[in-house]
């Protein structure tokens, strides 16, 4: 998956954003995590090749979007509507944004649209319970195409069934925390999510184990390069079309 950076700079806004890893990077090189800005990457979905090609190739396919802040920030309503732009432009690309404001979705919205661009894929990310129930209800009911859930860091086990409506949610995804203060993720509420998931149809993504995974009462400390790798290995994604 290719990525497409806007703007970067956040703010911490919920217990998801404790060990933010885009704070730890900026903190690492002398600089203010808080600060937000237009980077010199904001018109890349438009950029070309000398071959005249694009630089995001089709082939690519998905773009993860403002991975280094959040697509909904505030100080980024002043270039939001030329982001959904350019994404208009390229209709041979997903466009994957994930959220923890999803509550500001209305604040800047193209005129055209509508139920949302049908190459936007907007993820919610709900670490725990509170946080689900604060933000699963606005996202199930605004106008968005594609919709999934991200919960990540899982925090806690997660009752989500209020919430998997399979004609509204495309899929959930789920995984532990990252780095040398990442908090513990239990692996039976992963297997819980995956079973709540497969009951309603919906598909279910593992993506990462997280640094510290406790399974059969035992903590597994995981090598970052492995996170990814193990979670696959469990064999826990699951698409709904294998019905």
């Amino acid at each position: 998956m290719n990525s497409w950076s806007p703007w970067h700079g956040c703010h911490r806004i919920s217990e998801g954003c404790l060990h933010c890893y885009m704070h730890r990077s900026d903190l690492r090189y002398d600089r203010n995590p808080d600060h937000v800005y237009k980077t010199s990457m904001f018109d890349l979905p438009r950029r070309h090749c000398r071959d005249g090609s694009f630089k995001l190739k089709p082939d690519s396919y998905d773009v993860f979007t403002c991975g280094s802040s959040d697509f909904f920030l505030e100080e980024a309503d002043a270039w939001r509507l030329e982001a959904y732009q350019m994404m208009k432009e390229r209709p041979d690309l997903h466009f994957f944004i994930i959220t923890k404001r999803i509550e500001r979705l209305y604040e800047v919205l193209p005129e055209d649209w509508q139920e949302g661009y049908d190459n936007v894929i907007i993820g919610c990310t709900v670490e725990n319970q509170k946080m689900a129930d604060q933000r699963l209800p606005f996202f199930l009911n605004a106008p968005i195409a594609h919709r999934n859930i991200i919960c990540s860091p899982l925090l806690e086990k997660l009752n989500l069934k209020p919430y998997l409506d399979p004609k509204k949610i495309e899929l959930v995804a789920a995984g532990g925390e990252s780095g040398s203060n990442a908090r513990i993720c239990e692996f039976e509420w992963i297997t819980d999510i995956r079973s709540q998931c497969l009951e309603k149809h919906i598909s279910f993504h593992y993506h990462q184990t997280g640094t510290y995974l406790r399974k059969d009462k035992k903590i597994y400390h995981i090598p970052k390069r492995e996170e990814y790798h193990q979670a696959k290995k469990s064999g826990l994604d699951w698409r709904s079309d294998q019905l």
